[in-house]
């Protein structure tokens, strides 16, 4: 994700740093507050993705490159199954190579299928949005990624997929749209609720650790087929971002 793509997706952001909160489409109904009234009055606030308070909507909306990825990927998924059920039905790459992991997950236990699954898209070269379509931001879906290759969201968008056929429910996991703050830059990477934890698989290390090991990692929001979710921090943090 370029700078400038960060920046305009992570609007809601402007909102906490001014201390005030405007969430129309959060909350139900339009409600603004201050920062620290919001976290006060949320439960378990810090403690979800990250250290952050986080609140849903089912609402996909405000996510237009996210809407598109899933209304294409009602076909993608056809040929994906179509694909992993019998071996002649892979007649492009792309399908091949999403048999392939399945192949090499299989009979392994979760952390070994998280970590298989995971090094084996961080395997595709990094390409900035720019030079593939001539736009700063595009989404990609797993086909359009294994042909071209593609950016952070493109590879977090790739390991969701291929979980959730492997079996994953949608609700274990989520694409996480971050701030990296020692590159300064916009990061996407995928967050599995499990194991009793939740472990980060990114496009930068084919190593897996807790989220809780990630400091650096401030997330704006995350989402899944169903649900979007924004994420604050108290002032202290907030102070620092």
């Amino acid at each position: 994700m370029d700078r400038r793509a960060f920046l305009r997706h992570s609007a809601i952001a402007a909102g906490i740093a001014s201390g005030s909160l405007l969430l129309p489409g959060w909350c139900g109904e339009a409600a603004a507050q201050s920062l620290q009234d919001f976290m006060k009055s949320t439960k378990g606030a810090g403690q979800s993705l990250f250290g952050s308070t986080e609140i849903s909507s089912d609402s996909l909306k405000a996510l237009p490159q996210w809407a598109r990825v899933l209304s294409k990927m009602n076909t993608e998924r056809r040929l994906f199954r179509a694909c992993l059920e019998n071996e002649a039905a892979c007649t492009a790459a792309g399908l091949k190579s999403w048999r392939e992991v399945a192949d090499a997950t299989r009979g392994k236990p979760e952390l070994e299928v998280l970590k298989t699954v995971n090094r084996y898209f961080n395997r595709w070269p990094y390409r900035v949005d720019r030079e593939l379509y001539g736009v700063n931001e595009f989404w990609a879906t797993p086909q359009e990624f294994m042909k071209r290759s593609g950016d952070c969201e493109d590879y977090s968008i790739a390991k969701f997929f291929v979980l959730r056929d492997l079996g994953y429910p949608n609700d274990k996991l989520r694409i996480v749209i971050l701030k990296d703050r020692i590159r300064n830059i916009g990061h996407a990477v995928l967050a599995a609720y499990a194991l009793g934890d939740i472990l980060i698989l990114d496009s930068l290390t084919d190593l897996i650790f807790s989220h809780r090991k990630y400091q650096h990692y401030v997330p704006q929001y995350s989402m899944n087929e169903t649900t979007r979710w924004a994420h604050f921090y108290d002032k202290d943090r907030t102070a620092s971002l």
